[in-house]
């Protein structure tokens, strides 16, 4: 086994470089993970390119929080029998003791934002170090290439959590990125009587029908079924989508905000969500039991994230894969770094 191991660090924005350097040593309490798959998404982007709020990045830093490995070696204090696993973890290194860790929401953990691949080095990378209580361990068969995507889709597993679907409900899903497309797959298994997805791109829009939603629709034909929808998840994030959510909901509905809004998004009208009675929640990461959720939906079956990749790349081509995410491009879905 090589004592060498290959990190992609961004310095700074703009700048990166491929370091090839000692292989990480688990302290205790941690686990090693050999990396087989780390997806790249538009944070990852923004961190490259200096736009993500400095709140949430550490420079330099070796970005991935998308992964999937096999678990190496362990420190102290570990079980051993996690050695051999194929595994994910969580990103969010909640403290596991302030009030709101205690009540189970740990991507509200008040200790401060720290997270895998933006304050702690990631997984673009051969190996990566993280507390071995944050893993999700796999079956034995998993395939770690579609496993790369248990990150976004336990976010997704919060938005489905939050809204909670029953069975027989009309439900919208704003967006049909990767976030998007996995939400139809989870909603898909209440059965509901109608799952609209709803993209400005109709190949993506589309796709959605691939994934079990029952309907497409570009924005414009969008407003003819306004005020329709028992529960509305938003996933794009765009300018609009959180105020138009709310447009598609009927009176006492619910809505989920899951995209990440930049300055200069159009306001929900307060006024229409008085009058209309809607629940309104939104969600940033994915807490533990978020996490667990999306591995059980993985193993069983109901969440097959592996249709979404569309590329894959060395880690000596991040600069090839990192243009290729955001680009906007209807055939780019998502893409992997394969260390």
């Amino acid at each position: 086994m090589s004592t060498e191991s290959r990190s992609l660090v961004v310095d700074r924005p703009g700048c990166h470089r491929l370091v090839l350097g000692p292989r990480p040593e688990p302290g205790p309490g941690e686990a090693r993970v050999r990396v087989a798959a780390a997806g790249i998404c538009m944070s990852d982007r923004e961190l490259h390119d200096g736009h993500r709020d400095a709140a949430y990045v550490r420079y330099p830093v070796v970005p991935g929080h998308e992964w999937a490995g096999t678990v190496e070696a362990v420190g102290a204090g570990v079980d051993e029998g996690l050695v051999g696993r194929r595994t994910v973890a969580e990103g969010f290194r909640a403290c596991g003791r302030c009030e709101r860790c205690r009540h189970g929401e740990t991507s509200l953990c008040t200790a401060g934002y720290d997270e895998t691949g933006f304050t702690r080095p990631g997984a673009f990378a051969d190996h990566v170090v993280v507390p071995a209580r944050l893993l999700h361990p796999l079956a034995d068969d998993a395939d770690l290439r579609a496993a790369a995507l248990l990150e976004p889709a336990a976010v997704t597993a919060a938005a489905v959590r939050a809204g909670a679907p029953e069975p027989g409900e009309r439900v919208a899903v704003l967006g049909a990125g990767t976030l998007g497309l996995l939400a139809v797959q989870l909603l898909a298994a209440f059965s509901p009587a109608e799952l609209t997805v709803i993209d400005p791109r109709r190949e993506r829009a589309s796709l959605a029908l691939d994934f079990g939603a029952s309907e497409a629709l570009v924005p414009k034909e969008a407003e003819e079924v306004r005020g329709r929808y028992d529960l509305v998840v938003e996933t794009a994030g765009a300018p609009s989508t959180a105020a138009d959510a709310c447009l598609l909901a009927r009176r006492g509905g619910r809505v989920v905000l899951t995209g990440m809004f930049t300055p200069g998004a159009v306001g929900i009208d307060p006024v229409h969500l008085s009058l209309s009675q809607l629940t309104v929640r939104s969600v940033f990461g994915a807490p533990s039991a978020a996490w667990s959720y999306a591995v059980r939906a993985f193993t069983a079956g109901l969440l097959d994230p592996a249709p979404l990749i569309t590329h894959e790349f060395p880690l000596e081509r991040f600069a090839d894969a990192v243009a290729l995410v955001g680009a906007g491009g209807p055939e780019t879905g998502k893409v992997l770094l394969r260390p």
